[in-house]
Formats: C-alpha cells, structure tokens, sequence
C-alpha cells in the first residue's frame, strides 16, 4: 500500500510551522515594536531649521535667559517663537557678514518671518499650556531635555499621554523653586526645599492631575 505522505512531508510540514511562528513573531514586533521606536517617535531627531540656532552657544555660553526669545511663555500657552527683530537685536552689530545667518538678514529685509520646523508637535485633541507649567514651578529641562547643552535642538522625549500622566500622578520630583525654572543646569541641594515642599506651596493636587479634562478639553 503506497504512502499518503512522502518522505520529505515531515520537513515541510516543520518548515511550515517554523515559518508561520517566524511570521507571527515579526507582526508582534511591527504591531507592539515599531510605534516606541525613535523612528516612528522621532526622539532623538534634529529636524532642519532655516538657521542653525544653537541654545549651547546663546544659553550656556553666552548666559541668555529664555525668556529674551520665548518672550510668552510665562504668560501664555505656547512658548513663542522670537520674531527676525529680536535676532537682529545682537547681530545687527555681531557676525554681521556671516553667510549662516543670510536667512536672517533676508527675513528682515523682506519682512517676511522665518519658518521654524517644529520639534514638539502635540495632536489637536491634546490641550498643553505653557504658563501653567512654569507657574507651578517645572523647569524647561523637564520636557526639553538638557536644551542648555543642545548645539542643535532635537526632540527629548516621546510625549506619550503615559509619559505625562506618570508626571501628573507624581508631579514632585519635577517640581523646582520658580526662579530656577530657566536654570537649564539647575539640580536640587541640601538647602532646596523639597519637592513635596513645592507641592503644597504651589497648591499642586495630583489626586485631580490626572482626570482626563486637564488635557483633553
């Protein structure tokens, strides 16, 4: 009586199978790898600018304070972006030829405003204020990273609603006096009050910090 399967049937029946856990394990990846990758989150990337500012040079080296160029980010929502004028306030008198800096001269010759590609973006749904968070004493490194020390500005952090929420439900390690809140270098000593300290004095309350109308209004 003649074989139903033939003597290579074993092979390709775990070949098969071998190829199918393969398939399976490669679609796991895709499905639960590829959205936390930096790639897909862009943590890390330094997206092309018109000019190429560096916050190492104007913040730690030459001492500028934040607010010089992000002149709302106390009082509004979004941080602002300086206008030519501000550039042009220093370098109107420094590097007045260097061809790096021809984007700025232009923008202001033609009164036209550079177009600065965005490093954060947050989704419309997604309500985040500035003011706020400088107010109840959280530092720019918090969200940026060590921006002081950036020659080129790139993306810190993923901002996932996780990422956030884990901040919300435990806001104290964060929290820092208000006049440190532009210190890129800032770190906490003996003599800084603690961080539950800061809790209290900035009347912050985690037990609501992390109800879903604070972001998403």
């Amino acid at each position: 009586m003649a074989a139903i399967f033939g003597p290579r049937a074993n092979l390709l029946m775990n070949a098969s199978l071998l190829g199918g856990a393969t398939g399976a394990v490669f679609l796991a990846l895709l499905i639960w790898g590829v959205p936390i990758m930096n790639y897909n989150t862009q943590v890390g990337l330094i997206p092309p600018q018109p000019v190429p500012f560096s916050h190492k040079h104007h913040v730690s080296g030459l001492g500028l304070d934040c607010r010089y160029c992000h002149t709302s980010v106390e009082e509004a929502q979004n941080a602002g972006i300086p206008p030519t004028a501000t550039c042009m306030t220093c370098h109107s008198q420094l590097w007045t030829n260097a061809s790096v800096l021809a984007p700025v001269r232009q923008s202001l010759a033609e009164a036209k405003p550079l177009h600065w590609n965005r490093v954060y973006t947050l989704p419309d749904y997604v309500y985040f204020d500035h003011s706020i968070h400088i107010a109840k004493g959280v530092g720019c490194t918090e969200c940026h990273g060590p921006i002081g020390d950036m020659p080129l500005t790139w993306k810190a952090v993923n901002l996932y609603m996780s990422w956030c929420l884990e901040c919300h439900r435990n806001p104290a390690p964060h929290l820092r006096p208000r006049e440190a809140v532009f210190d890129p270098h800032w770190q906490r000593t003996s003599s800084t009050p603690s961080g539950e300290q800061l809790l209290a004095q900035y009347h912050i309350h985690p037990q609501t910090l992390a109800d879903c109308s604070v972001c998403h209004r």
